[in-house]
C-alpha cells in the first residue's frame, strides 16, 4: 500500500470554509477512484495560518496514476483551490506503508 501526502495552507478565516470544500469536493473525488483505500484529513492552526494535510492510501503506484496522471508526484488541485490556498506546493510525497 502507498500513502500519498499533500499539504496546503489558507488564511485562518478560511479554516472552516476550506474544510467544507475538501469534504464536499476532494474526498468524493478520491473515493471514487479505483484502487483508493482510505484517507486521513488533518488540520491545525499554526503561526496564524490554517494548515491542511491530506494522507490518502492507495493499493499501489499504478492506481495513483489513475487519480493524479502519469506525473503522479505532481500535486492535484481543483479550480476552487484558487479561492483559498495561499500557495500551491508543486509536489506531494509518497511512502510505502509497511505497518
Amino acid at each position: 500500500m502507498i500513502a500519498r501526502i499533500w499539504h496546503g495552507k489558507t488564511k485562518v478565516e478560511d479554516y472552516e470554509a476550506y474544510t467544507e470544500f475538501i469534504n464536499k469536493t476532494a474526498i468524493p473525488d478520491y473515493s471514487k477512484t479505483a484502487g483508493f483505500v482510505k484517507l486521513s484529513f488533518l488540520r491545525n492552526i499554526k503561526n496564524n495560518e490554517a494548515h491542511f494535510t491530506l494522507i490518502t492510501y492507495w493499493e499501489n503506484l499504478e492506481v495513483i496514476k489513475n487519480f493524479a496522471g502519469d506525473d503522479f508526484e505532481k500535486a492535484k488541485y481543483y479550480p476552487k483551490d484558487d479561492d483559498f490556498l495561499l500557495e500551491f506546493e508543486e509536489k506531494v510525497e509518497h511512502f510505502e506503508v509497511f505497518a
